[in-house]
């Protein structure tokens, strides 16, 4: 048997036992070659497939085991990606006569792998072409796109069919907030108070008799009202109450998972990915062999298997009885027209299997991450989380006859159901569809309430957020750009490419990505067109579906896009992707710019090559390093943004969180952020809000 890693073959060579070989052919062993585009076009888009250099030693191993073995099982991954390798091992080892079977299994456990041995299957031609056509897709648009950016922006660019429309969302993104402009407007809000009863707040909302809310678009707006309301009366007008309920959401797919891991455990796609891997493959949990703890990883598919819906409303029952069971198993389904159904969800493997059980057998990282997983699947079996919601509307009549009605909303969570377990995270620019759950007090129709005073407060509207790895993913996918195995490599290219940074969480574009972007726009508005690619990707499905064959497909792509490619080689202009600075050279007195470099952004003198001035830009934070009182700098490695002291290599203090330019309260020590407003000290337990300033000195004045 061929699995893809090693720690998958130990997993599954310990289930198989001795009459079995399990070897790992560690991912593709042939590809297109390299520094050339090893495709003919003219040829029907004949690829050349090389095996690649690193790999000639692991085919001619599995040629020597294949040769004394009866039958050769190809158990690579369970997506079109697996297919494409067991399809490229099949050809790779020239297996012509030898009885080769394709066997797929979602999780590695026994049960699983005796099911894929009764159940296995020639190769699915239909998923090899569709995993090559995305890849000669790829090829074609990055071999012949990065040349002409080296040629028009600089050397070393590189543009993609996925990630240079995952650019481009980021950079429309960005000129929309720059481009906000905020509109003012003002809320007023009534402070009143039953007899005997707690005080509360309400707003104003509309005038009786009058269609829609009541618009206060400035603080003379609110003084009018307020003027009117001068010695009014307050009294209930009418409450409203209803039962709400929640459901639990659907067990993970690829891109919840991802969205979910950076919201709740600030783990980057890439790496939630990384970790679910090992889950997967197998770890040694103390059990006498590896275990396989989760699903496969990468699917676009909720459906769970009926015996596992059991496992988990058994153990559900077991642990808070029955009245968080539902009545009936809860069976979700994909909204997408083109997710593989075949798959499952993202799940453990047993439900029984809690994460207390694991303590101190996992990596924090599996810990936390399995802890999700678990938690996640586990609430979507259970019972509606139940709120008793009341809406009160308070009628104010003010001195001109207009009558205003004043609202306030509270709802009290009556049954926690799947809520005791879990909730699920949302994006800062999520709307909150769950009403405040405050506690109002009993209030009847016509009772009259005491009124202690009116608050006006004056808003702004906020521009869209930047985007963070999870709404990026969630756009992606929304979009439908790429597929579960490309929005964590899509996202970390373009940060490693350093057309976007990491900044406290958030995705920016940089000046270079803007430049790409826009050159790329221009010229090549379908390879840029969210659109244009999802209906890329909805072909690309077709494919595998055997509606539509792979060759036509890029027929008719190719011939568009090279007329495109021709005539950007002679239109598109050269740029300089330079951002300007307030220095001036202190060798020949020019101004400064910002480059991008090999190794990041650098400063350089506008007067080059004449004048060669330059250094490493550097942005401080305004901290002292806490060893030798250096600045605390901002630096980059890998696409991430840490905190060094400029006195390095002599002084190597770094941190990981941004350093904040006051001191611990409590022992005047390095403070970083810790979230939006809290800062936690480096040297002491203080975790808390951010100081407003430096602490004075002792003795000072």
């Amino acid at each position: 048997m061929i699995v893809e890693s090693p720690a998958k073959a130990t997993t599954v060579g310990r289930i198989l036992g001795r009459n079995y070989i399990v070897k790992a052919s560690m991912g593709h062993v042939r590809d297109l070659p390299e520094g050339r585009l090893g495709v003919d076009p003219d040829q029907d888009f004949l690829p050349e497939y090389q095996v690649m250099k690193d790999k000639r030693a692991i085919i001619a191993d599995l040629k020597k085991a294949g040769a004394a073995a009866d039958d050769v099982y190809l158990a690579t991954d369970p997506d079109r990606e697996g297919e494409a390798i067991s399809w490229h091992l099949l050809e790779a080892a020239g297996w012509k006569n030898k009885p080769v079977k394709r066997v797929v299994f979602h999780s590695i456990t026994p049960e699983a792998i005796k099911e894929a041995f009764e159940q296995y299957r020639e190769i699915d031609m239909r998923l090899v072409n569709a995993q090559q056509a995305r890849r000669i897709l790829d090829r074609l648009v990055g071999y012949q796109l990065s040349p002409l950016l080296w040629r028009k922006v600089r050397r070393g660019l590189s543009a993609g069919r996925v990630q240079s429309v995952a650019l481009r969302l980021v950079v429309d993104r960005d000129s929309a907030i720059g481009a906000f402009t905020p509109v003012e407007y003002w809320t007023l809000a009534a402070s009143l108070q039953p007899e005997g009863g707690r005080a509360f707040d309400a707003k104003l909302h509309s005038v009786a008799g009058k269609a829609g809310a009541i618009e206060l678009p400035d603080q003379a707006s609110v003084d009018r009202i307020a003027a009117d309301l001068k010695g009014a009366g307050y009294k209930v007008a009418s409450v409203k109450k209803r039962e709400i309920k929640r459901k639990p959401a659907a067990p993970f797919i690829t891109s919840t998972l991802q969205q979910d891991a950076f919201r709740q455990l600030r783990m980057s796609a890439r790496q939630a990915m990384s970790v679910a891997q090992q889950l997967y493959e197998g770890i040694n949990v103390g059990e006498g062999e590896s275990v396989g703890l989760i699903t496969y990883m990468r699917t676009d598919s909720p459906q769970v298997a009926d015996s596992a819906i059991d496992e988990t409303r058994s153990y559900v029952r077991s642990r808070w009885g029955s009245e968080y069971v539902p009545q009936s198993a809860r069976r979700y389904t994909t909204r997408s027209k083109v997710a593989q159904e075949a798959h499952e969800a993202i799940r453990p493997t047993s439900s029984a299997r809690t994460p207390e059980s694991l303590r101190g057998r996992l990596t924090n990282d599996q810990a936390r991450l399995y802890d999700l997983i678990w938690k996640r699947m586990v609430a979507s079996q259970m019972a509606d989380a139940v709120l008793d919601s009341t809406q009160i509307e308070i009628a104010a009549n003010g001195t001109s006859g207009a009558s205003y009605l004043f609202r306030v909303s509270g709802s009290v969570l009556k049954f926690a159901g799947f809520r005791v377990l879990y909730l699920e995270a949302k994006d800062e620019d999520a709307e909150d569809d769950d009403e405040a759950e405050r506690v109002l007090p009993a209030l009847d129709e016509d009772q009259v309430l005491a009124f202690h005073g009116l608050d006006p407060q004056q808003h702004f509207t906020q521009p869209p957020p930047h985007y963070t790895e999870a709404s990026l993913i969630k756009s992606l996918e929304e979009h439908g750009i790429g597929r579960p195995s490309t929005y964590a490599p899509t996202v970390s290219v373009i940060v490693d490419r350093q057309y976007v940074t990491r900044e406290r969480g958030t995705l920016k574009s940089t000046r270079l990505g803007q430049v790409v972007c826009e050159q790329l726009t221009g010229h090549f508005p379908d390879i840029m067109d969210p659109a244009f690619t999802a209906q890329l990707e909805q072909q690309l499905d077709d494919v595998a579906n055997g509606k539509l064959e792979w060759v036509p497909l890029l027929r008719e792509f190719y011939g568009p896009f090279k007329e495109r490619l021709d005539r950007a080689m002679e239109d598109m202009p050269r740029v300089k992707v330079e951002e300007p600075t307030d220095e001036i050279c202190e060798v020949c007195g020019r101004p400064m710019v910002i480059k991008h470099g090999k190794f990041g952004q650098f400063v350089s003198c506008t007067g080059f090559p004449d004048c060669k001035n330059s250094r490493p830009l550097v942005k401080k934070t305004g901290a002292k390093c806490p060893r030798d009182g250096g600045d605390l700098v901002e630096r980059r490695a890998r696409g991430r943004i840490f905190y060094g002291c400029s006195n390095y290599p002599e002084c190597d203090f770094t941190v990981s969180r941004r350093p904040l330019p006051v001191a611990c309260p409590e022992c005047e020590g390095l403070l970083v952020a810790a979230g939006r407003t809290n800062a936690q000290c480096t040297n002491c337990a203080y975790r808390g809000p951010v100081p407003e300033e430096e602490p004075q000195a002792a003795g000072a004045a």
